[in-house]
């Protein structure tokens, strides 16, 4: 099982649509796909689950948040237990699909302090401790979900920051991907994130070094940018128009990082129709040239995600 946090620092990047149609073509295609919500402002959830129906079948007890709240000394339920196959989505999808959704909160934001509060401690060796268990509590709730075998690939969409919450994400990934629009705003915090995201491992790392928790070892972890994907591009004549494609030029040249040859074209009529139904663009067909390319587009993006991934 594979694990990938979605991740940008600013947002309106096209972060959830971008999750939302790569698990559902990852699907399509035959991969076991669960997709976890970890933004509070819940886009990818209402995506697939209708505000009614989280609103009465999920918000009490049935959410990402339910799972870190209960952590906290709790009889801790697991995260398999809040796996939901969205009826709508998977309607379209061959019967022997698998596209499965762990559900945001919208107090999730709450949660980043509470976390807080935990990662203090006596001592210094007390501190470490806190810091290795209260940042390896999404991975060791995924080692949960990974026992099972029902998955291949957790596509986890992480807020627009850097807080407790996504950085748990960052623990328990084997990748990170990067959707940004081709403008300066966009791509500007890229850096930032990556240092960001060096830092991070590089603490834990030291501290797993010194630090075992019920005389278990940690390993050391090294999750991959896999790379890079431009979205809401305008295409004039087949290519990107003038003012993005500097950006996406800059970026390439002026980056470590890989960068996907292929990209999301803007359409905000299909992308705005897409969550009323509950089934993302990359599922529908499209008599409309343009709403097709569209299509066209998000697939080979997928096709491009999953040779990364070595799949």
């Amino acid at each position: 099982m594979k694990v990938v946090s979605v991740i940008n620092y600013k947002g309106g990047v096209g972060k959830t649509s971008l999750t939302a149609n790569l698990a559902a073509e990852l699907a399509f295609r035959g991969k076991r796909i669960l997709v976890m919500d970890l933004d509070a402002q819940a886009s990818l959830t209402f995506s697939f689950i209708k505000p009614d129906e989280w609103q009465n079948s999920f918000a009490s007890s049935k959410t990402i948040k339910t799972w870190f709240d209960e952590s906290d000394g709790g009889a801790q339920i697991s995260l398999k237990d809040l796996c939901h196959k969205p009826e709508r989505v998977n309607s379209a999808l061959p019967h022997d699909s698998t596209l499965d959704i762990i559900p945001s909160h919208l107090g999730l934001i709450n949660v980043d302090l509470e976390l807080a509060t935990r990662l203090g401690g006596a001592n210094l060796s007390q501190s470490k401790k806190n810091f290795i268990s209260v940042h390896r509590m999404l991975a060791d709730g995924l080692d949960d979900i990974r026992a099972t075998g029902l998955y291949d690939i957790v596509l986890i969409d992480c807020p627009p920051n850097f807080n407790i919450v996504t950085k748990t994400a960052i623990i328990a990934s084997d990748y990170i991907l990067v959707p940004t629009r081709p403008d300066e705003l966009s791509t500007l915090g890229i850096d930032y994130l990556m240092r960001s995201i060096g830092e991070l491992l590089k603490d834990y790392n030291d501290y797993v070094k010194v630090v075992s928790n019920d005389s278990k070892d940690f390993d050391e972890i090294s999750p991959i940018v896999v790379g890079v994907v431009f979205t809401m591009v305008q295409e004039y004549a087949g290519e990107p128009m003038s003012a993005q494609k500097t950006y996406i030029k800059k970026l390439q040249t002026e980056s470590d990082l890989a960068i996907f040859d292929s990209y999301i074209k803007r359409n905000d009529t299909v992308f705005a129709e897409s969550p009323v139904y509950g089934v993302p663009v990359v599922l529908n067909s499209y008599s409309n040239v343009s709403h097709q390319s569209v299509v066209d587009g998000l697939e080979a993006v997928a096709t491009e995600f999953l040779e990364k991934l070595g799949e």
